[in-house]
């Protein structure tokens, strides 16, 4: 997957906040996300019908701590 350029901050980043957050690139048939702290390590990439039941188990993990 080509993500160079195509990485947008999460929109949960605000002021002081847009360091230290994730990053989203998308292609027709995939998602990646990455660290913008350090976005030269680890990708994750999802296919894009995985990344919302993805996102659906963060949310209830979340909820459960």
């Amino acid at each position: 997957m080509d993500t160079s350029g195509n990485w947008r901050n999460s929109s949960y980043s605000g002021p002081g906040d847009g360091d230290s957050c994730v990053e989203i690139a998308h292609s027709p048939t995939r998602i990646a996300i990455r660290d913008s702290k350090i976005p030269t390590r680890a990708t994750l990439t999802f296919p894009t019908t995985a990344f919302a039941p993805f996102l659906e188990v963060l949310k209830e993990s979340a909820r459960g701590l």
